[in-house]
């Protein structure tokens, strides 16, 4: 166990880093940026570059390893205890659209689970800090998952991107609503902070899409892992993840049934946007 003036000392470098990286990007403006490709039609914008670099500088500290979507892969993260698994600017695509669903996400690991993290979302002012350890602030308050048991009336977020390739047709008309959002990292931290039920992606994301969503999920007392139920391990060598179920912990039993009851593959389903998370 993590002593606690160690936890409040990762808590700050957390909140600190993600306060200079918002300041970092605040020029850039959302919905008027240049955008470029890095392969397919993956998007990525200056923006996302300045504020990896920021948090790079800001976190990282002797003996800690690196695992970032904007920095070339170091796979001599395997042989840390605590990894800094970042995504600097997740839902790129919505951030270059002007869509306020993007965030700047940061999670620590230690020997494989998600231990801490933190999300900022400029566009709306919202800031998710927390850790296994000290539970989970938002906006300045104590805040827990939903208190749901049933997914009647349940709200559910889901992947835009999923939504619009037809992946969740099988959930249209349930008892649940669906709302469909950009970045991973954000839905789970909405999640986290009871601002909805729960959330599950179909398709491969990569660690550093949900390490920090995962922690703060943890962190409210919720529930996060594969389809299939089985645990997420990360800082692994693939940093691919087949799929992922979260929400609060009175919805663990039946929104996992409920999935296995509708066919869904545990192993993910193959992803044409390769892996990219929104």
């Amino acid at each position: 166990m993590i002593a606690r003036s160690q936890t409040d000392d990762t808590l700050r470098r957390i909140e600190e880093a993600l306060q200079e990286a918002d300041r970092a990007i605040s020029p850039f403006v959302s919905g008027q940026v240049e955008v470029q490709f890095k392969s397919g039609d993956d998007p990525v914008t200056e923006a996302d570059r300045v504020a990896n670099q920021v948090l790079h500088d800001m976190l990282v500290r002797e003996g800690e390893g690196w695992l970032s979507e904007e920095s070339a892969e170091d796979f001599g993260r395997l042989e840390k205890k605590r990894v800094w698994i970042v995504d600097p600017l997740d839902g790129t695509r919505e951030f270059a659209a002007g869509i306020p669903e993007w965030c700047i996400s940061i999670g620590l690991v230690e020997e494989g689970r998600a231990i801490a993290g933190g999300i900022r979302n400029p566009a709306t002012q919202e800031t998710f800090l927390g850790s296994i350890e000290r539970g989970l602030i938002y906006n300045g308050r104590a805040a827990n998952c939903s208190g749901a048991k049933t997914l009647d009336s349940a709200t559910v977020l889901a992947s835009r991107s999923e939504v619009k390739r037809g992946e969740w047709k099988e959930f249209e008309n349930r008892q649940f609503t669906v709302k469909p959002m950009g970045s991973v990292a954000y839905k789970l931290a909405r999640v986290a902070a009871g601002l909805a039920d729960a959330t599950w992606t179909l398709c491969p994301k990569h660690e550093w899409d949900v390490a920090a969503g995962v922690a703060l999920i943890e962190a409210a007392g919720g529930f996060a892992g594969k389809l299939d139920g089985t645990p997420l391990v990360f800082n692994n060598a693939d940093c691919l993840l087949p799929n992922l179920i979260a929400g609060g912990a009175g919805l663990a039993k039946e929104l996992s049934s409920f999935l296995k009851q509708r066919g869904t593959n545990g192993n993910g389903r193959a992803a044409s946007n390769g892996g990219r998370a929104e």
